[in-house]
């Protein structure tokens, strides 16, 4: 059997400055419909911004989903057809005030396919330097150097709950700086 959804039709909902909206009518592999109700996001990128004693440059702020304030890496959103690098740089420097020497893809993720097609792209920046940070105006947050084994005991705990920062945090031991 295919597993594959024919799209019949589709009726966007709603059009915001984030996301839209869209409700899907589609063809299941049976021959059976169904509705679907997709959010539709530009995609992310996320940073596990490794400093040289092997700590995570890791960012907190308020989020309004879950009404709280999250512990995250620094992360942000894709410009319309922004490569996803040349985004990750920017958004270091301007949430945690660093560029990288060393800048590299390490994963891609889907936040919830379930219901939205968002991807974010994690990359590892390593040989840290200090530059202007400048958060975007409705940004407001506090920056913390965490021990990646903190981090790790944190995410057993689950005190890090954030997917993106999870996935970064569990693969950043792989990327450390080793002691000689």
């Amino acid at each position: 059997m295919e597993l594959f959804e024919k799209t019949i039709k589709s009726d966007l909902k709603y059009e915001g400055l984030i996301i839209n909206v869209r409700n899907d009518l589609v063809e299941l592999p049976n021959g059976k419909m169904a509705g679907r109700d997709i959010v539709e996001h530009p995609g992310g990128v996320g940073i596990a911004a490794i400093t040289d004693n092997n700590e995570l440059l890791m960012v907190k702020q308020f989020r309004a989903g879950p009404k709280k304030v999250l512990l995250e890496i620094p992360a942000g959103k894709l410009e319309k057809g922004e490569d996803p690098k040349v985004c990750g740089m920017r958004e270091l420097a301007e949430e945690t005030g660093y560029t990288s020497s060393e800048f590299f893809k390490v994963a891609e993720t889907y936040s919830s396919p379930g219901f939205t097609d968002e991807l974010i792209h994690i990359y590892v920046a390593r040989g840290l330097r200090p530059t202007q940070g400048a958060p975007d105006e409705d940004e407001f947050l506090k920056i913390e150097k965490i021990p990646i084994s903190e981090l790790k005991e944190m995410v057993d705990r689950c005190e890090i709950c954030d997917a993106k920062s999870v996935i970064a945090i569990l693969m950043s031991e792989k990327y450390m700086y080793r002691e000689e």
